[in-house]
This record gives structure tokens, C-alpha cells and sequence, in this order.
């Protein structure tokens, strides 16, 4: 039988002895064998217990948003209701998608029209040979 075993046979108590007891002694030491005991899961840490539950709830979660809560909730008016919604505003969202997309083109036209009226405007300095543009 390995020393680990003898020591997982002992519990927990004799594990965070042995940590405290080589961090007194050698602080790198204990500093591997926290690591291990995290690692290994002999301390319920790293993958295991509470944390490890929220986790998985949260990538069902995840995945169900991105499925797009596809499922039924089991009455068939609501689910007919909760359809024509979301289809009714995705086409609201693509409406004011092409009027920002408009009014971004308007935008700019303006203020190239804009900045061709003034280069217009502005009169131009001498030519490279010291003449006047006509």
C-alpha cells in the first residue's frame, strides 16, 4: 500500500497536517503538495463538488441560448404566440438595421458634399511654379 492510500485511508485531517507540516519545513514543498492534493482532487477542489454543479448548469444553460430556446413549453398557444413574436421581431430588427444602414449612407454623403463645398470654395494656394490657378 502507497503512502497516499495510507494517508486517503487517514482522511482529510492527516492531508492538511502534512500540508502545514511541509510548509513549516519547506515552503516549496508544500507548495507541490497543495498543488497535488488540488490536482489529484484528495481535497474536493479542482473539478469536484459545488463549483463543478454551477458549471454544468451553466453550459446547459449556455447552449440552450444558443439553440435559441427552441424547445416547446408544452402549450401549444404559447408556443405558436412566443413564434410569430420572435419572427415578427427579427423582421422589426432588419427594418431598423437598413434605416441606421441609410441613415449612416446619408450621413456621410452629407459630409462629403460638405467637404467638397469648402475644398471648392477655399481658394488654392500658388502652383509648384509660382503661377495662380485659373
Amino acid at each position: 500500500m502507497g503512502f497516499a492510500a495510507r494517508m486517503d485511508e487517514l482522511g482529510k485531517p492527516a492531508w492538511i497536517g502534512l500540508l502545514v507540516l511541509t510548509f513549516v519545513i519547506a515552503w516549496p514543498v508544500g507548495l507541490a503538495l497543495l498543488a497535488y492534493l488540488i490536482w489529484s482532487g484528495r481535497m474536493g477542489c479542482g473539478g469536484h463538488g459545488r463549483w463543478h454543479g454551477r458549471h454544468d448548469r451553466m453550459e446547459r444553460w449556455r447552449e440552450n441560448w444558443r439553440r435559441g430556446w427552441s424547445g416547446s413549453s408544452g402549450n401549444a398557444a404559447f408556443d405558436e404566440y412566443r413564434a410569430e413574436t420572435l419572427k415578427r421581431l427579427e423582421e422589426e430588427e432588419k427594418e431598423f438595421r437598413d434605416f441606421l444602414d441609410r441613415l449612416r449612407k446619408a450621413k456621410d454623403k452629407a459630409e462629403f458634399d460638405q467637404f467638397m463645398a469648402e475644398r471648392r470654395s477655399k481658394p488654392q494656394g500658388p502652383t509648384i511654379d509660382g503661377e495662380q490657378p485659373a
